[in-house]
């Protein structure tokens, strides 16, 4: 008997059942829905943090103090003193695989302008940390390397308090602000940028000279954090090297202590962000696919049930020429084309599901192709193994006996 033969009788096979069949297909629709969303969901977050990385800067350093050991209790990295206004200096001075070094120490307060006021952080920085952090001055001016010399009261704001302290629309340039009561004049307002892909208002900012920060704000003497910009993503290694050489011969540290500080790249982040959102991606992954595994067993406890009902027309059918090998095709024929529409259908509906997460709860998501080609692959593959024994049964039944069963 040909395969066409073979498929037309499968195919009237299951139209005979149709509820059956589409319940046996449920268990394949869930599974392949289901995986495409999920990896869907974790390949569009893995895209995200590295987005929000790359707006921070790709070649972007962080150097801060390190943790010590005081009477015994480990301190915070926010309370050691180990970064200096001299080391700054010396890294400025003396780095080759860098291009844009600046501090930052920071301080949360109430920002007032009249009667309206904003609570936010103000940053103390350097004149680089704007190429740093891709930031542009959209509206005024940078301050300058006097202001940072001077300590003025100066500072540069983004759009967010912008619009919440000056409200009617006027121009913030030239206008002074009070932080805890300290007054700083405006001098330029920051391009917008909207909210990063974590959910953060990246123009809720205000830049201030370092300086102004350490001396007007905070009365410290010391630095809370380092930004650097490597060359190239490429020489980010050598720059952290170059600044750890630095940093290790200005603390005085000898060759088996340990560093006081800490430096980290946007690289290892990246990588590191990247490997915990491919293990839950990988998670949600197996997960999923637990529901492909229901479905093919789903697949072969129907065609089980099949082959119980029609053995009469099983055996009929070879009492009349039909061979154990066309008995075997017709029955993995029908299983594969249950596994195969689920599939398909699966596909639509994880495709589906995926574009409704982003668009009601405005997950990022990014379908991949291979992962559409690798649940229709897997289903059919279960549709074949799990069709297979139910099939073979089928075509080892005994002509007579099937002819006799009732």
């Amino acid at each position: 008997m040909n395969l066409f033969n073979l498929f037309k009788i499968a195919l009237k096979a299951l139209g005979n059942n149709k509820m059956r069949c589409f319940l046996t297909m449920l268990g394949i629709i869930i599974g392949v829905g289901s995986v495409i969303t999920m990896l869907a969901i974790g390949q569009g977050s893995k895209e995200s943090i590295k987005a929000n990385i790359a707006e921070m800067g790709s070649n972007m350093i962080m150097i801060m103090p390190g943790t010590d050991m005081r009477g015994g209790v480990r301190q915070s990295s926010d309370d050691m003193q180990k970064l200096k206004p001299a080391d700054y200096e010396s890294l400025r001075e003396g780095l080759t695989y860098v291009q844009g070094i600046s501090p930052e120490v920071s301080s949360q307060g109430q920002f007032i302008n009249g009667n309206n006021n904003y609570p936010s952080k103000v940053s103390g920085v350097a004149i680089d940390y704007l190429y740093i952090r891709k930031l542009t001055v959209e509206q005024g001016s940078m301050f300058t390397e006097r202001d940072i010399q001077g300590a003025a009261k100066v500072c540069i704001i983004g759009k967010t308090v912008a619009d919440e302290l000056f409200p009617s629309g006027e121009s913030p340039i030239g206008k002074v602000i009070r932080f805890n009561k300290i007054p700083f004049k405006v001098v330029g307002i920051l391009k917008s940028k909207g909210y990063n892909s974590m959910g953060q208002d990246q123009d809720d900012v205000v830049l201030a000279p370092y300086t102004t920060i350490m001396k007007r704000v905070l009365a410290i003497d010391y630095l809370q954090m380092l930004f650097a910009s490597a060359v190239s993503e490429e020489q980010t290694e050598l720059a952290i090297d170059e600044i750890s050489e630095i940093l290790r011969k200005n603390h005085k540290l000898k060759a088996g202590d340990d560093d006081d500080f800490n430096i980290r790249s946007q690289q290892e982040l990246s990588s590191m962000m990247s490997s915990t959102s491919d293990m839950m991606t990988l998670l949600l992954a197996c997960v999923a696919g637990i529901s492909l595994l229901v479905g093919g067993i789903g697949i072969m406890n129907i065609m089980y049930v099949s082959v119980t009902e029609r053995t009469r027309e099983i055996g009929l059918r070879m009492s009349i020429g039909a061979r154990g090998i066309d008995i075997l095709t017709q029955f993995l024929i029908e299983s594969i084309i249950i596994s195969i529409t689920g599939g398909l259908i699966g596909v639509i509906l994880g495709c589906g599901s995926a574009w409704i997460v982003n668009v009601l709860f405005h997950w990022p998501v990014q379908i991949q192709i291979f992962s559409v080609i690798l649940s229709f692959v897997v289903c059919t593959v279960t549709g074949v193994f799990f069709g297979w024994y139910p099939a073979k049964k089928a075509s080892n039944l005994d002509p007579i006996e099937a002819l006799r069963y009732e």
